[in-house]
């Protein structure tokens, strides 16, 4: 009998922005694969039942690829296994889930997307910045700082003239190359931007800059996200720059096992997506 994989976002890091559906599968899987960034603080919800596998390729140190990825989670829930596919932010966003579910629809094996808070609205969150504002900004685009895999970039202009709020994931550290694309794309210098680093977690780092000041940034630890447009002026400048006060989440569950109670016949979870 086969089993079921979930497409689990675990969020930006901050385990109390886990959605409870997300925390009771993490408490009953058989076998979580999760990402490289997810953090030591959610890993730390698995049942000690539960098989864990660290399957992340994060850049430079890809030790899997991606369609081993798919040939673990196919044979696993084949096996009969709930399978637990733990992604940092939301699957759906940056997250080749889109592989994955090609995989497991070839296989005709159960699944269920779980979606999280993904890493873009954590980070504002995090820095007070309201992505959209009537009078500033009325277009969120997100986007990925990297190149494509033909050496071409996307064409930002249009996002310049229609004062879009810009949020780029994986930015990378060549911080310089983001700001000349901003720049030919019709940012002006002056244009505010935010670096936010580990976003939510005890590791939270946020910078405040310009587009022509970009370079001269200081180089954040990874994951980052970088924030580009007027609303960034809107940002709390008491939003903390330091350590995160997580709670201990573990203790707080404990002292209210009545809030992971489900109904029976909810166990299996619902129908596939096909």
């Amino acid at each position: 009998m086969s089993g079921k994989v979930y497409l689990v976002g675990a969020g930006p890091g901050d385990p109390e922005l886990l959605t409870m559906k997300a925390l009771r599968l993490l408490r009953t899987a058989d076998v979580v694969l999760h990402d490289d960034l997810v953090t030591p603080e959610i890993l730390g919800l698995i049942s000690p039942l539960a098989e864990i596998r660290n399957v992340g390729k994060r850049a430079g140190t890809k030790t899997i690829r991606q369609e081993e990825i798919n040939f673990l989670i196919v044979t696993l829930a084949a096996s009969g296994l709930q399978v637990v596919r733990l992604k940092s932010g939301d699957p759906l966003i940056f997250g080749r889930a889109g592989e994955e579910i090609e995989a497991l629809r070839r296989a005709n094996i159960e699944y269920e997307i779980v979606p999280g808070v993904t890493s873009a609205l954590g980070a504002a969150a995090a820095a007070g910045i309201p992505l959209t504002h009537r009078q500033i900004s009325s277009t969120l685009v997100l986007t990925a700082g990297h190149r494509a895999s033909d050496g071409s970039d996307a064409d930002w202009s249009e996002f310049a003239a229609n004062q879009s709020t810009l949020v780029i994931y994986m930015p990378g550290r060549d911080y310089a190359g983001i700001a000349g694309r901003l720049r030919a794309a019709g940012f002006a210098g002056d244009t505010p931007c935010v670096m936010i680093s580990r976003a939510t977690t005890r590791d939270q780092r946020i910078h405040r800059t310009t587009v022509s000041a970009l370079d001269r940034a200081p180089r954040l630890d990874s994951p980052t996200l970088l924030v580009v447009g007027e609303v960034v002026k809107l940002a709390d400048r008491d939003a903390a720059h330091e350590a995160v006060n997580l709670p201990d989440l573990e203790n707080q569950l404990s002292a209210y096992p009545e809030s992971l109670s489900y109904p029976a016949e909810d166990a299996a979870g619902t129908e596939p997506l096909a």
